[in-house]
């Protein structure tokens, strides 16, 4: 980390926003050689990957149905990260990122950029959770459904 250099906590927040899947905001606050941004590139293109199958040969490819999700759970981690950012105390903020100075924050852009994050982090949570749960129920075998229906009256 290069102490010379203000990080904004405004700027971090927006980054994790818009670009968070990509680890544009740990690069941001961390450097190119921070090994987790580039890591976030895994599920990412893992998930984008995914969807490309999924589009092009349906939905029951299983290795998209597998894939997918991991996308929406990154970009729900990654506006988890924005938020975390966006709401911590400046005094503690300073103190992390930086030492010996203090980078300037707009209140009002780190409480728009929380509540988009809060926003956009639910929805890809819950359609992964309603994505994995329908391949899930659809994919239950037969002689299962057969036999649960044969214990009830």
């Amino acid at each position: 980390m290069n102490p010379a250099r203000d990080r904004s906590k405004t700027l971090a927040a927006w980054l994790a926003l818009l670009g968070g899947v990509l680890g544009v905001h740990r690069f941001y606050l961390h450097g190119w050689a921070d090994a987790r941004g580039w890591l976030l590139w895994v599920p990412t293109l893992a998930g984008a990957y995914g969807v490309f199958r999924m589009r092009s040969l349906g939905q029951d490819d299983v290795l998209a149905w597998l894939l997918i999700p991991l996308l929406g759970l990154t970009i729900a981690l990654t506006m988890l990260t924005a938020i975390r950012c966006a709401l911590m105390p400046d005094q503690k903020w300073d103190a992390r990122y930086n030492p010996g100075g203090s980078a300037a924050s707009i209140a009002t852009f780190n409480v728009l950029a929380a509540g988009l994050a809060l926003a956009l982090g639910t929805i890809a949570l819950m359609a992964s959770i309603a994505f994995m749960a329908q391949r899930y129920f659809e994919n239950v075998p037969a002689d299962r459904d057969q036999k649960s229906q044969r214990l009830t009256p």
